[in-house]
Parts: structure tokens; sequence; C-alpha cells
């Protein structure tokens, strides 16, 4: 841009010198004594009257340039380029490091960093060889020595500055208004702060302008001009002023957001599963995407539950709403269903119970919400949906189907019943389950992404043939390639389940009425299901934990006791009766008849557990199976 130039027509619009600040640099640059070129309004005052306008133009222009920027290194960009060269041939940025956040106190000394420096090109370049020497001659500022951020050159002046108390760096930010460089306090506060060795310019052609956000100074900036343009003036001070308080302002906002981003994003990933559990007949993989650095954080989750019976529950949801306030309300509604689900509460319960907590949470704590039971024994899932999109389900032959489940209303509404739908989950068939991060965003629509899915998945599926289906993880990664450019307005929660199932022939299941004589009776059935499966190996075993158990439930019981016995990659048992009071391990004494049933099943399973259930509860154990070439 020229440094100089005509004037504008009087009735011409100013659109330039909102847009990028032109008329007051040409104003700076031709005017004598740096206050605007000849006026077009005859007299002193109108051309008083025409740089005050100018300059008003200017400060707007700039403020808004700097308030464009969201992140800290944007603002301080914004600063620079709005000052440089339409107010100053050159500007170094210092902040403090580390920048305080909020009402943070400072601990240790206070340290500035360079920030970012701009500067017009060289000084030899803009005058000849000559001039640059006539200005280094005279002792003035040579602005081929003033330093840039990045890989370029030397930083002749100093990248950190310690403010000592009681210094005339100190005292000046503590003035907070700008000064010249040749105010008394500043001809030893910009040494200090730019180092002894760095030129300083003579005459008014510096201004150091404190930084001070919300509640201190968080950093300096100095503005330089050049031998060959005039100083600055007294009003110069005031646009200083301006660009320093809006540029202090908007870094502490920036600061601001960017820690409650950081907490929000830790806060949101901490709170989903650091692993997927690996249950029995299925198969299970996850993945989470945040949004584009441009949007914030939401409150999308997902979750996989074992439940009795070799069941798993899967769950997706989405808090609506994107702030640190989604992420804690995520968490909790997530340790809600995890707790409801331990209960194993029908997946309509388990919504139900979950509106009412949101509700309890605040009036307007709203999240929509998918719950699922698969059963691998009986290849059936159960769905229950709260305004959440449905799942997709790719089945073996390539065929990408969209479940027709209950829309349902979002937790949160209250007074809303939610209905379940049981389904067939075919082994080999893989079930989808995401939030609306993936398939809605600005460029499209809810159902239209839908539809991009099940085409996705079908495609897919096609590539690795009919009967052999697309691997688990590849699957997912493969469904977020589909994501463009615009779409990542929202983050993506998705968890995919493969059902394989169990066969019928690996399960055994018996009742036992609560008599003396059930243990007997489940040895004896116990014992034929291992000889079929061909486990003789774990015969005494199997049949010694399962006496205990059986004995201490038929102990409580008052309706038929369930024994059932599977075969996957261990030996399963469980156990089920109709009291809801858990077993407790107990070290018995040595004149105890009774009580080491559990320091048994605790010392020879390879894992046990017991779960309260709605109806009862259920005592289960697992044993490792015997390596065997014939087995499987």
């Amino acid at each position: 841009m020229p440094a100089a130039g005509p004037a504008p027509d009087a009735g011409a619009p100013a659109a330039g010198a909102v847009d990028d600040g032109e008329e007051y640099a040409q104003d700076a640059a031709a005017g004598p004594e740096g206050s605007g070129p000849v006026a077009a309004a005859p007299g002193p005052e109108g051309a008083a009257a025409r740089r005050e306008g100018d300059r008003l133009r200017f400060v707007g222009a700039a403020t808004r340039r700097i308030a464009r920027g969201i992140d800290l290194d944007e603002i301080v960009l914004g600063l620079c380029r709005a000052t440089v060269p339409t107010f100053s041939d050159a500007i170094l940025v210092y902040l403090r490091d580390p920048l305080p956040v909020g009402d943070e106190r400072p601990v240790g000394p206070v340290v500035l960093r360079l920030r970012r420096t701009d500067r017009l090109r060289p000084i030899d370049d803009l005058t000849g060889a000559e001039g640059a020497g006539a200005a280094g001659g005279a002792g003035e500022l040579d602005f081929s020595q003033l330093p840039l951020v990045g890989p370029q050159g030397d930083l002749p002046a100093a990248e950190l500055c310690e403010i000592l108390p009681g210094g005339a760096l100190a005292e000046v930010l503590r003035g907070v208004r700008p000064v010249f460089g040749s105010a008394a306090g500043a001809q030893d506060a910009l040494p200090e702060l730019l180092g002894q060795e760095h030129p300083l310019p003579r005459g008014r052609r510096a201004i150091l302008a404190p930084l001070r956000g919300r509640r201190r100074v968080i950093g300096a900036a100095v503005f330089l001009r050049s031998p060959e343009r005039p100083a600055f003036e007294q009003n110069d001070l005031l646009v200083a002023a301006q660009l320093a308080t809006h540029t202090a302002l908007g870094i502490d906002k920036a600061v601001l957001y960017g820690r409650e981003a950081y907490i929000a994003d830790e806060l949101q990933r901490t709170m989903l599963p650091d692993s997927l559990p690996q249950p029995t007949g299925v198969r299970l993989a996850s993945r989470y995407l945040p949004a584009a650095e441009t949007a914030r954080v939401g409150g999308d989750w997902y979750d996989a539950i074992p439940l009795p019976g070799s069941r798993v529950a899967l769950v997706v949801g989405d808090v609506m709403g994107h702030s640190m306030t989604s992420a804690a309300i995520m968490g909790q509604l997530r340790t809600t269903a995890q707790t409801l689900a331990q209960l194993d509460l029908p997946p309509a319960e388990v919504l139900h119970h979950l509106d009412e907590q949101a509700q309890r949470l605040g009036s307007d704590r709203m999240a929509t919400c998918l719950y699922a039971v698969y059963d691998p024994v009986s290849h059936r899932i159960t769905i229950a949906n709260a305004g959440h999109p449905p799942p997709v389900l790719l089945h073996l032959g390539g065929r990408a189907e969209v479940l027709r489940v209950p829309p349902g209303a979002p937790i949160g509404v209250g007074g809303v019943d939610f209905e379940a739908v049981e389904l067939d989950a075919p082994a080999g068939a893989t079930l989808l389950l995401y939030t609306d991060g993936l398939v809605e965003s600005r460029l499209r629509d809810v159902w239209t992404g839908i539809e991009q899915l099940r085409e996705r998945l079908a495609t897919t599926a096609q590539l690795t043939g009919l009967d052999h289906p697309p691997p688990l993880e590849a699957l997912c990664d493969d469904v977020l390639d589909m994501l463009g450019p615009g779409d990542r307005d929202d983050d993506i929660a998705l968890l995919a389940a493969r059902f394989d199932g169990i066969a019928p022939s690996d399960v055994a299941y018996w009742f036992l009425d609560p008599e003396e004589t059930a243990p007997g009776r489940a040895r004896r059935f116990a014992r034929r299901a291992l000889s079929r499966w061909g486990l003789e190996e774990l015969e005494d075993s199997v049949e010694l934990l399962v006496s205990e158990v059986v004995t201490n439930a038929v102990r409580y019981a008052e309706r038929p006791v369930t024994l059932r016995l599977l075969r996957t990659e261990v030996l399963r048992c469980e156990v089920g009766d109709d009291s809801p009071q858990l077993p407790r391990q107990r070290r018995a004494r040595e004149t105890d008849e009774g009580g080491r049933g559990l320091f048994l099943v605790n010392r020879m399973a390879r894992r046990w557990g017991a779960t309260r259930l709605s109806s009862g509860k259920v005592v289960w154990f697992e044993l490792s199976l015997p390596p065997s070439p014939d087995r499987r």
C-alpha cells in the first residue's frame, strides 16, 4: 500500500476507510507533523475535523478486525495487521508467560514473552542504501533490525523480559495509559522491555501501550514509526489506548474460552469408557470424534454394559447443547444408565428413570438416548428410543436396514411413556448406533444423512463379499470417512456391535425346585452337559462349585431356582433365584459347619460375581476350558 496519496473525494463513500483504514494511512503519511493530508475544507479547523474523522474511522475498522479473532493468535495477528502500516511502521507485542486465566493469582516473577512482531520492509528497501545509511548514522532506529517471530533471522529484541518490581517498566505498566517513548518513564522502560542493545527511536516515534485485561495487565504493545514518517501526535495516544484495550479484552476472552473448551473436552473424554468390554457372543468397536475447533464440545456418549445371562446393554446418547455443562450432564446420565443397567431393568424402564433424573438436574436438561439389550442365546435385541436417530442393521448378505423403532420423546421432557420393540439379531449382522453429528449438519438434514449412512454400509459390505461381514474396526473408519468438510458442526459418538450369538448346542438350562435334593440334581445335570461337550476334565470342579452355589440359592429361594451352563471361550455357570439378598464372602471359623462355599468359588473359579435383578439375583462363575484340538 502506498505511503501517501491524494485525499478521497469528500462526497465519496468511506467504505475503504472503514474496512482497511487506508484514509488514515494516507492521513498519517502525508500531512505535516503526522496530522494528515491537505484538507479538502479550507482552514485549519476543517483539516483538524477531517483528521479526527479519519482517526475515528480507522479505530472502528481496527477494533472490528481485532474482534474477529477467536483464539489468541488470531487476535494478536489482527492487531498487527490493523496497525502496520496504517498506524505504525512496526509493532512488537509482548504477553505474560504464562497468561493468567480468570481470577488466578500469579505466582513467582512476572515475565513477558515476545508473542509476535510485524513491520514494513527493511528501510533500505524503502529508501535505498543511501537512505538507510543516513538513518543508521543519525542513530535512528533501523527497521531492518526489528524481529520477526518465526523461522526468519535473529531476534535482536529481547524475547523474554522479567518485570522488576519498582522498575521503570513496572511503573509504566501500572499506569495502564500509553506513553511516548520519549517520556521520562518510557525512556528507561523501553530498554528494559526490548533489551539494552536494541536501537531506540528518537522523539515521538515510539508508543508503549500496556495491555490490561479485565483484572490485570497481561502484556504490552510497542508501536514504532520510521524517520521518513511523521512522528506520533498527542491524539495517537488515544488511538493506541483503544487498540490496546480491545486487544487485551479479546485476549482475556480467548484465554477463558480456551480454558473452558479444554476442560470440557477433557471432561468429555474422561467420562467416555477407556475400553469396551468383551461380552460373550458379540464383538464391539467404537469411535468418538470431537467437533471442529470452531464448535464447542457437546455431550455425546456411548457405553456397553455386560448384563446377567451373557446379555449386553448397548447405549448411545447426546445431551443437547455445547458447553462444559453439557459434558457434566452427560457424565451424570451415563452413570445413572450404568446403575439402572445393573438392576437389569427393561429398556423402557431405564429411559423412564433417566427422564426423571434429567428433570431433577434442571428444567432445561434434555438429551436423546437409545438403549438396547442384546441376548446372544435367543438372538434377539430389545430397543427403546428417546428421540434419538434410529440404528442401522447391516445383515450378513450386505443389506443395510434402518430399524423401525418408536421415536419417543427426548429425555427431560417428562410425562412421556417410552416403548420398547424386540427384533431379531441374526448371527453375523452388525448393529450401528450413532449420534446425530454423523448424519446431520448445516449441509444436509438428518434423514438424508441416515440414507447416506445406509448406502455407505451396503457399499462397504459389497466390497468384502456376501458371506463375510466387513471387519468391525475398518467399518467404523469407513463410516467416518463419509463426513465432508462442513459435517463437523457437532461431535460424533459411534458404537458398532457384531452379533455372533451363542449356538443352542452350547447352552444347557434347567429349573430346580427349592428342595434339599436340588444340589444333587444340579450336579447330575452339570455332569451330563459336560460329558456331551467333552469336558469331563472339569467335572469335579464344576460339581463342587455348582453344589455350593445352588445350596446357597435354595436356602433363601421360594420359587424354582434356575441353572444354566454356557460353553463359549470359557465355561460359564449361572444360578438364579428370587431372593434379592446378594451373597457375601466371609472367612469361616474352624468351628463353623458352613460359610466356605463362596471361599471355594473365589479360589477355584476364573471369575465370579453376583448381580441383583428386579426379580431376584444371579450368581455366576467362569472356568477356563482345558486345551483340546477337538473342542469347537
